[in-house]
């Protein structure tokens, strides 16, 4: 989640679901940070009952890849922060305890794609999940890679080389909850108009996710990255843990995701692939109180609200 840092799930391999011309593709990460949550098997089944079609993935075992053998799913395949430096061409001599940097992402990257292309995988795409805080500016069309994000401009580059699009974790939530002047129904997507003109681009914006999002594009425009696609590889709302944090509007923001993201951005028009987080409610997670409840189901595979994809 936005938590994980400027290279959040610092280093992302996955086949990254396609999507069809003006067809919307909506994903569900899969954490398992949770007691008694239901086996691979029955997580694979849940997905394709509710016609989710693509699945993030965190952790790596054998039962999760042999649940999806043969399912259909879309997968993005998490590489950890902790596995980065065993993952460079040439491992960096390091002090014991030493924790790897965001300059060891690109020279991760380049390596692990240039081994899928000798194993005739080339079609598996390598990219690298961010959060909003590797961009600065407003209106979204001022957008641009911030001082935590200065290492990004020549990632960006590379994924235009390689035809990969730039994963990134888009939480209104977070942004409303850090910024008292955002009225919750532009967090909602329940603005009743538009909220905030560009002068820059011309574009007028009636939610947060597409400025949030645009901004992102506009980041990577001005890394002379603009062929880059994005794509969503998390946003939710949590239902519990704080006063804006109810089913109601976890159920309200998802619902109006997944109806929102066929229509794209005003930016960009057209389909974006997103994932939701999460699939379940991770009650063994650590942080404040709401990480526990970004749950669309219940460990019981019960729902945790109504929604339809």
């Amino acid at each position: 989640m936005v938590k994980h840092g400027a290279f959040a799930a610092a280093l992302v391999v996955g086949l990254l679901a396609a999507i069809p011309a003006a067809v919307q593709s909506i994903g569900v990460c899969y954490g398992v940070n949770g007691d008694r949550l239901p086996s691979a098997s029955e997580v694979v089944q849940l997905y394709k009952s509710n016609g989710i079609t693509g699945m993030r993935v965190y952790n790596v075992n054998g039962n999760t890849l042999q649940a999806l053998s043969g399912s259909n799913l879309g997968l993005i395949l998490d590489t950890g922060n902790d596995q980065l430096a065993d993952l460079l061409a040439a491992p960096p001599t390091r002090t014991p305890g030493s924790r790897p940097t965001t300059q060891d992402v690109l020279p991760a990257m380049k390596n692990i794609q240039n081994a899928l292309v000798r194993a005739g995988l080339g079609g598996i795409k390598v990219s690298t999940a961010v959060h909003s805080g590797v961009t600065k500016g407003f209106p979204p069309s001022q957008g641009t890679f911030s001082d935590d994000g200065s290492h990004m401009p020549p990632i960006a580059q590379y994924l235009a080389s390689i035809g990969s699009p730039l994963l990134a974790n888009i939480y209104p939530y977070f942004s409303f909850k850090g910024t008292p002047s955002i009225d919750i129904k532009y967090a909602l997507f329940t603005a009743p108009g538009t909220v905030v003109h560009d002068d820059g681009n011309g574009k007028d914006y009636q939610n947060l996710f597409d400025a949030l999002v645009d901004t992102m594009y506009s980041a990577l425009e001005s890394a002379r990255a603009g062929s880059v696609p994005i794509v969503v590889s998390e946003s939710g709302w949590p239902s519990a843990g704080d006063p804006d944090a109810t089913a109601a509007n976890a159920q309200t923001y998802n619902q109006n995701l997944i109806n929102h993201v066929g229509k794209g951005t005003p930016k960009r028009p057209g389909a974006i692939e997103a994932y939701i987080f999460a699939m379940f409610n991770e009650n063994l997670k650590g942080g404040l109180e709401t990480e526990k409840h970004f749950g669309l189901f219940n460990q019981d595979k019960s729902p945790a609200y109504n929604i339809n994809f």
